[in-house]
């Protein structure tokens, strides 16, 4: 079978993005559109080759050297971006055209329009779609006998043209070469100064080859991405598709419109996932675990059994069992062991929480190292931060840390020691010990009513 390459146009500036940043970089569901796109790319071609132009740096540093880069420095359309790709194509086999900005084809949609075009034994095949409203796309004009005469952009429609339906989705699939040997002569529209792609349908058909239409079923698919409210729109059919593959594969979701998933997320079997919770990036979650209301999770590992309620976790790992939240915050490093408690008003940071270990209320845990079996009471403080550096504080097995304490570090307190509540402590504790550091406690009778009697009014 002859080699198929795809060409993925992604060299526009998207301008109603109003954006810094390339069009195809705007992200959905967790991913930039061209990634989607050569995702599906890939599952159907043995090789990509991506044309830059606008933000070509900022493209080749997020998908990195695996991919096959040319610049099209003098952005001059569609028509004259594949021209880029001409002299690294061999002289025969096929290739798909993709638009870096259409990132809903899925790699079912390419193989369908791959397999009608070796069926049909066109020299190029267009795939389009019908849309009631097909406003901003060009159009397909058939003749008499229903095949292909041309496509027509907006721009350029005589008046009874614009009632067509038919759209061109702006993917191809072309005979190498077909190709080569017709690309070269695309004409420059006067109009825009610009090679259309589109122009090179009607230049095959003048010579006498065929040109085919596989027509989408699914108009969504087909949809472009040229502003943010299209961003928006893409990402909703992608959300919905993500979660409900999920749910597919047994994951529950008691309200799929109120959560998001990021592309990529894996999540076990039997796991509830509760209304407004976020999984972004490269998180994980094993089974039978019950995160939300209000979870937002990102580049997180999750084991099994794991509850997590209205808390933010951050590149952290969840062990299985652990039961975080609500109102808790884990930020990145941390590692909250099996059957560990984080309870509400609660931030981790950059440590590691022993087996069994509660850490249950109003308390700072940072940069520290906590066995299994320790208790962190209410409102008891890791002082980490000295104003210049971090330190380390390490606490042993089945340590007791009372209420309100310090731990001023850097500081190890032994397996088994005691800290009374309210106590500051700014060395070691041995293991087994009981500390007490705690101002006297002085007493004046009487004395009460004299702070608290209010003043005459004068």
């Amino acid at each position: 079978m002859e080699e198929l390459i795809a060409v993925i146009l992604a060299a526009g500036e998207g301008t109603r993005m109003r954006s810094s940043l390339p069009k195809v970089l705007h992200r959905l569901c967790g991913k930039p559109m061209l990634w989607h796109v050569l995702k599906s790319a890939a599952a159907v071609t043995a090789r990509q080759i991506i044309i830059t132009g606008y933000g070509a740096d900022q493209v080749r540093e997020y998908f990195g050297e695996e991919f096959f880069y040319l610049e099209q420095r003098e952005r001059l359309g569609t028509g004259h971006a594949l021209q880029q790709s001409l002299p690294h194509l061999p002289e025969t086999g096929l290739v798909l055209v993709l638009c870096g900005d259409a990132p809903l084809l899925e790699k079912e949609v390419l193989q369908e329009l791959i397999f009608y075009h070796r069926q049909s034994g066109a020299s190029a095949t267009v795939l389009t779609s019908r849309l009631q409203d097909p406003s901003g796309y060009g159009r397909i004009i058939r003749d008499k006998s229903g095949g292909v005469q041309k496509i027509v952009e907006e721009l350029h429609l005589a008046p009874e043209e614009k009632a067509l339906k038919e759209i061109n989705t702006g993917t191809y699939c072309f005979d190498l070469g077909a190709l080569k040997k017709y690309l070269p002569l695309l004409p420059k529209n006067e109009v825009k100064g610009e090679y259309y792609l589109t122009d090179l349908v009607h230049l095959l058909v003048e010579a006498g080859l065929s040109v085919k239409a596989h027509l989408l079923k699914d108009a969504r698919l087909a949809l472009g991405v040229n502003d943010r409210s299209q961003l928006s729109q893409a990402a909703a059919l992608m959300r919905k598709k993500i979660n409900d593959g999920l749910m597919r594969a047994g994951v529950t979701m008691i309200d799929p419109l109120s959560t998001y998933i990021d592309a990529g997320v894996e999540i076990g079997v039997d796991t509830v996932i509760y209304p407004q919770t976020v999984l972004e990036g490269e998180t994980k979650v094993g089974k039978g675990c019950r995160l939300g209301p209000g979870a937002h999770l990102i580049d997180t590992r999750v084991g099994d059994g794991v509850l997590c309620r209205h808390s933010l976790v951050l590149g952290s790992v969840l062990e299985d069992g652990a039961n975080v939240g609500p109102y808790a915050h884990i930020r990145p490093g941390s590692k909250i062991g099996p059957s560990v408690k984080i309870g509400d008003f609660v931030e981790i940071k950059n440590s590691s929480i022993g087996q069994g270990s509660k850490v249950s209320h109003l308390s700072y845990v940072g940069d520290a190292e906590i066995g299994p079996d320790v208790n962190m009471g209410a409102g008891s403080i890791v002082v980490n931060y000295d104003g210049r550096k971090k330190h380390k504080t390490v606490i042993g097995k089945g340590a007791f840390i009372g209420c309100n304490s310090n731990l001023v570090a850097p500081i190890n307190i032994g397996k088994g020691a005691f800290v009374a509540a309210g106590s500051t402590v700014t060395r070691d504790v041995p293991s087994d010990s009981l500390l007490i550091s705690r101002p006297e406690q002085i007493v004046k009778k009487g004395l009460g009513k004299r702070f608290l009697k209010k003043k005459k009014e004068k």
